[in-house]
């Protein structure tokens, strides 16, 4: 269909639209939501047959003032917090979906990366861990103790010391997406290469099994939201690199706001992942391992159900189909 027929078809309901978006009288949540699809539809039509025309730009973001009517109607009734976490966030992770996955398949590349060179040379996990680390733990393997170093210091200050290393991480995981998206990748290469020499590095001393035991009952929160920080800092650099039909500025706006949505998503996580290392970690040996590993379970359960499968059912149930 030629652009100038496509406009004059539609013309009308999109002003309509405009019209009944910019009225500050209620509307009917299903109303608004409805019509949000058709501008959906209308605007995946312009994006695939014409990308640089002032109508897609007008389309974006009539979608955009569209969109945030939508949630805004529905979450009115409801607790802003579980609007966030339950709803604003899921959304994000369904609309940023891809920029998760990446962040996955690039986090699991670089693991392999250091299995193999650690299973290679010999040395690879001395210089990843240093001299220090691998003397002390491997000292531990052999008095019968492979998690002793979970064991020194306080529970509280073990707690607090952790939490702040992690965040400190995140945070690095997040803000180095200004760098666009490079700094970021660097952060997931060392972290990733780090946890896959740590794992075989207990692998090759004969102790895999208590590691996992022990060091997955705080780790299962920790890697995943070191990875969803990193989706966040590649949808930084994503913005500025790929800002489509909008102006790279007001790209860079709607990147940085919603990867910061995701990155404070992650907060809790940590935390928790902070008071298991903390308060739970260190008694491993002496836990059953079906309740270690039950522990292990439930965590990976719950946040790969927060970030991988309620983005979708809260995608579902709004009718976003972008």
């Amino acid at each position: 269909m030629r652009e100038v027929a496509f406009i004059k078809q539609n013309k009308e309901k999109w002003l309509e639209f405009e019209q009944l978006i910019s009225n500050k009288e209620k509307k009917s949540p299903d109303l608004i939501a409805n019509l949000h699809i058709k501008i959906m539809n209308d605007l995946v039509y312009a994006q695939t047959y014409y990308p640089k025309s002032k109508v897609t730009k007008y389309l974006n973001k009539l979608a955009k003032s569209s969109f945030d009517k939508v949630y805004d109607s529905k979450r009115r009734d409801k607790n802003a917090i579980a609007y966030f976490f339950l709803d604003k966030v899921p959304l994000l992770c369904y609309q940023y979906r891809k920029h998760i996955y990446f962040s996955f398949i690039v986090f699991f590349v670089c693991f392999f990366i250091g299995l193999l060179s650690t299973f290679n040379d010999a040395n690879f996990a001395r210089q990843i861990l240093g001299n220090s680390y691998v003397d002390q733990t491997i000292e531990n393997i052999e008095s019968g103790d492979a998690m002793a170093i979970y064991k020194g210091g306080s529970n509280w200050g073990t707690f607090i010391g952790i939490y702040n290393n992690n965040q400190r991480v995140g945070l690095n995981m997040f803000l180095s997406g200004l760098f666009l998206g490079f700094g970021t990748a660097y952060y997931v290469v060392v972290n990733a290469i780090m946890v896959a020499v740590f794992q075989a590095f207990f692998y090759q001393y004969n102790s895999l099994y208590d590691s996992l035991k022990g060091i997955w009952i705080h780790g299962t929160y920790e890697i995943f939201g070191i990875i969803i920080e990193a989706a966040a800092g590649y949808i930084i650099g994503a913005s500025i690199l790929f800002p489509g039909t909008l102006k790279r500025l007001e790209s860079f706006k709607i990147g940085i706001r919603d990867a910061f949505y995701i990155f404070i998503s992650t907060i809790p996580f940590t935390i928790i992942a902070a008071f298991l290392e903390g308060y739970i970690t260190r008694y491993s040996n002496k836990m059953p391992s079906i309740f270690c590993f039950a522990i292990i379970f439930f965590c990976l359960i719950t946040i790969s159900y927060y970030y991988l499968i309620l983005p979708f059912q809260r995608a579902k149930k709004y009718n976003v189909t972008a």
